[in-house]
């Protein structure tokens, strides 16, 4: 009887696959799996076999089917997001290797409101490193509303993760600078290198946030209570307000997230922006904590690293692969986008990229 050689060969940096060669016709025969049935393998297009006019059909199917959904409404906490149109709703994908493919009102600027957590997160880490948002903010979800006051209360760590909003104040806090301009001209430039675009503030929805964040000025003393946040408590509050009020496309958004799939590289530009060791940081708090406290119904039904906002934008990143964006202003009591949830998750399935598995 011949011995078997085993033969390892490393597959796309994430698996090792083992051939073994030269075995006796006695070795064990592993049964072959059970074919699909025609009608469901059908519903998938393999996001490596995917082709440019099936991406785009993609975003197409996804913008048809949900543009008429009529459920959620408007943001009205902040009043300047109230005045936003509710009927926008637009669709994209960016690849890792810079493909846009889009429909509907993807150059339309909105409001990055939380969309922008994770971002500022990964400009700490690329600062201080992973470990400072980790021991200084926390990672943990909450379970709770993003701007809860009570999970302050209830969490000894306070800020607890940075895509609640304790967190995400905490974050701005952290961001090094010597002036409040100083701090908010930092974010803003890794934003404009995150999108390969020249972002800017939405003026009238800043005033606006402005004239309404009691809330978050709360949280802001509650931290500073605690040893929670590292700067001046209000200059913090009014950079994150700043920073929330940053305009920015569903295409710019996507480009964004693109950086995250490709390891940190923009697409387009080709410049490093996040080391790539940060990268599985930024997604994991996304897994964790993105979706507010519909965050476990959404790693439950579309398992991907995602961001929502109440501006309307939602972005989620498939590794190595593409970001998908949607937005839309209308909300569900969460907070989240109804037609750009609805779209990423139809997007979603059909290739099959949930990251446990599509289940088919």
């Amino acid at each position: 009887m011949r011995s078997c050689q085993r033969l390892s060969r490393p597959f796309v940096g994430i698996v090792t696959i083992v051939f073994l060669t030269g075995c006796a016709a006695s070795q064990p025969r592993v049964a072959p799996a059970p074919p699909v049935p025609a009608a469901r393998a059908a519903t998938a297009v393999a996001p490596a076999a995917a082709t440019t006019a099936d991406l785009q059909q993609l975003v197409n199917d996804a913008y048809a089917r949900f543009k008429d959904v009529r459920d959620g409404t408007n943001a009205d906490y902040i009043p300047e997001l109230a005045k936003v149109p509710s009927d926008l709703f637009g669709v994209a994908i960016v690849t890792a290797r810079g493909d846009t493919y889009s429909a509907g009102d993807v150059d339309h600027a909105f409001s990055i409101q939380s969309v922008s957590k994770p971002f500022t997160a990964a400009l700490v880490m690329e600062q201080q490193g992973s470990d400072a948002i980790a021991q200084k903010i926390g990672v943990e979800p909450t379970g709770l509303k993003f701007n809860s006051i009570l999970a302050t209360q209830i969490i000894p760590q306070v800020s607890v993760n940075p895509l609640v909003n304790s967190g995400a104040i905490a974050s701005v806090s952290m961001v090094q600078a010597k002036s409040a301009k100083e701090r908010f001209n930092t974010i803003l430039d890794y934003f404009d290198r995150l999108s390969g675009a020249k972002l800017k503030v939405i003026e009238d929805v800043y005033k606006s946030e402005a004239a309404t964040n009691q809330r978050n000025r709360a949280h802001a003393y509650i931290l500073a209570a605690e040893e929670r946040i590292y700067s001046d408590p209000m200059e913090a509050v009014d950079v994150y307000t700043r920073q929330c009020s940053i305009g920015v496309t569903a295409k710019q958004l996507g480009v964004m997230g693109a950086t995250l799939a490709n390891n940190g590289v923009n697409p387009i530009t080709q410049q490093r922006v996040l080391e790539a060791k940060y990268v599985p940081k930024v997604l994991a708090i996304m897994m964790m904590a993105g979706f507010y406290n519909e965050s476990g119904m959404w790693a439950y039904s579309a398992g991907l690293p995602a961001k929502t906002g109440v501006g309307g934008g939602i972005v989620a990143v498939v590794p190595g692969k593409m970001a998908i964006v949607g937005f839309s202003p209308r909300l569900n009591p969460a907070g989240n986008s109804v037609r750009a949830t609805k779209a990423i998750q139809y997007i979603t399935d059909q290739l099959g990229v949930n990251l446990f598995g599509s289940g088919r």
